[in-house]
């Protein structure tokens, strides 16, 4: 895997990447802070040396760099899924791409349902923790100790400092930020009833299919990370009606200038 890594940042930094800050991972339906960046460069996915490719329609599938609050970003528009098909080595290799390009902090986003019925769709859910039920881990590899620590530590996975910034901030600009543990599962199936009680139970307040591999590889990398829900919809139980993915997506995009005032005055604040 190092001889990837050195080729793809090595070809990252011919077509204009610096050395960005910040790095900036955009889930479902989530692609408006772009339009807050200026953008020095753009590659597609699919032009870069070991990247995987988006296969999700509502996915853009692109590597940015620019600047955002003053800072130099690097950002996916666009994150790959176990549920594509691509192992977990494949889901978390851009974050070690934009590591290696000397990134200091990684915020993530993600669309997520709500669990906790205290939680209503549109809202933000900033993660305190998460449960990972996908099964298998992005470090479960041979040579991993090459790359950091094999027996990474998870007792804090998302930065508590940084999360204490951005519920000051969302504080400061009333914009409600709730807070919990997300649970990642493999989908792309949504869940039946038994297993939204399932996770309920376990103590889960939010479940999306995303994000725990990257925060896991980024604790690897002891990357500072901050993590946000963006919640879609709301998982009852007792109430729960067929799933209609457009409505998710266009719930996604109401709620996400919220999302993107936090995390432009969080990059300022850092």
């Amino acid at each position: 895997m190092k001889e990837h890594l050195n080729k793809t940042v090595q070809f990252l930094k011919e077509r204009g990447f610096g050395t960005p800050e910040v790095g900036i991972i955009l889930g479902t339906g989530l692609g408006q802070l772009t339009e807050a960046i200026e953008i020095e460069v753009e590659v597609s996915y699919n032009h870069i040396p070991y990247f995987p490719t988006a296969t999700v329609e509502f996915h853009q599938g692109k590597f940015l760099f620019g600047t955002l609050s003053g800072k130099k970003v690097v950002v996916m528009q666009g994150r790959f899924h176990v549920y594509e098909g691509y192992s977990m080595q494949d889901v978390t290799y851009p974050v070690r791409i934009m590591e290696q390009l000397g990134i200091k902090t990684l915020l993530v986003s993600n669309a997520a349902g709500a669990i906790n019925l205290n939680f209503k769709k549109g809202e933000l859910m900033l993660i305190d923790d998460h449960i990972n039920l996908q099964g298998t881990s992005p470090l479960a590899f041979k040579g991993v100790s090459q790359l950091g620590e094999r027996f990474a530590d998870m007792s804090a996975p998302y930065d508590l400092t940084i999360n204490k910034k951005l519920k000051t901030i969302a504080k400061e600009k009333g914009i409600k930020l709730h807070e919990g543990v997300y649970v990642s599962v493999v989908g792309p199936q949504l869940e039946t009833r038994a297993e939204y009680r399932m996770l309920k139970i376990i103590g889960a307040d939010a479940v999306g299919m995303s994000t725990v591999p990257e925060v896991i590889v980024a604790k690897h990398l002891n990357l500072p990370v901050v993590a946000v829900s963006v919640l879609t919809d709301e998982c009852d139980p007792d109430n729960l009606a067929p799933v209609n993915i457009k409505e998710i997506i266009a719930m996604a995009a109401k709620a996400e200038p919220q999302l993107v005032k936090l995390f432009s005055q969080l990059i300022k604040d850092l």
